[in-house]
């Protein structure tokens, strides 16, 4: 089946470069007709158009055109609309957040990398960590906390010193940022269909946010999140540029580094 292509894009030279290469190859088309979204940017920009667009049920090919670009492919002149046609397909799930305030007021995103949890001032934050009401942690000071997914799980989990989780795992890392008390708490894995509830043990002195994503919550009190199997993002990669192989990489860097 010929490829209906809508094209998203960045404002960056990098992605007006490749737009304006693709431009003269291929035939662009609505959103509602198209049967593949082609995104030109980096991670945060495809993390903004997954959201954005993920209720049209489309797949997504990602171009990088920003620094790492984990969840993007390489961009190649050569062979570019026959390599559309043999394409890897990769389903992620995302984690749905909801957060109660200071103020009682409920907020709610999904999260496709993590859920993080961060102190909001000064002072470290105090909170406990349940996964289907049984205790995780009873309270943990620290700087905050993580809730990754498999796909996020090399991103700032890693950059945390959290577990690499295999796409196919059914798990999800909780992995704390700057742990003072318990110090050495390096964090647990869990299964992804676990219920997890993260309270502020004293939200008048140690405010936090939760940010999913990119998505922030200020003067959160009780944050609860599940992963979301409803929703489904289908992301394409190139043949060998499959993001089970590039989890794969992080894995053996991150063998190497520890020993």
């Amino acid at each position: 089946m010929k490829n209906k292509i809508y094209l998203v894009f960045d404002k960056t030279k990098s992605s007006l470069r490749i737009k304006s290469f693709l431009n003269k190859d291929i035939q662009t088309t609505t959103l509602k007709r198209s049967n593949i979204i082609i995104v030109l940017g980096g991670d945060g920009f495809m993390l903004q158009t997954l959201k954005k667009f993920y209720k049209f049920k489309k797949p997504f090919f990602g171009i990088n055109s920003g620094n790492y670009g984990f969840l993007m492919n390489k961009f190649s002149k050569k062979n570019f609309l026959k390599n559309l046609e043999t394409l890897n397909n990769i389903k992620i799930y995302p984690l749905q957040m909801t957060v109660k305030t200071k103020n009682n007021q409920i907020k709610k995103s999904i999260a496709i990398n993590e859920v993080s949890v961060l102190r909001q001032s000064r002072q470290a934050s105090s909170i406990s960590i349940t996964a289907n009401k049984k205790n995780i942690i009873k309270n943990l000071m620290s700087d905050g906390v993580l809730v990754s997914t498999p796909a996020g799980s090399t991103a700032y989990n890693l950059s945390a010193h959290g577990p690499i989780l295999n796409l196919d795992s059914n798990k999800l890392a909780i992995t704390p940022i700057s742990p003072f008390r318990p110090r050495r708490w390096r964090g647990t894995i869990i299964g992804d269909k676990s219920n997890i509830v993260i309270k502020n043990l004293d939200s008048d002195k140690r405010p936090i946010s939760a940010v999913a994503d990119n998505f922030e919550v200020r003067n959160a009190k009780r944050i609860t999140i599940v992963s979301n199997k409803k929703i489904t993002f289908n992301l394409l990669y190139n043949k060998n540029n499959s993001l089970y192989k590039k989890i794969k990489i992080e894995q053996v860097r991150k063998e190497t580094t520890n020993n």
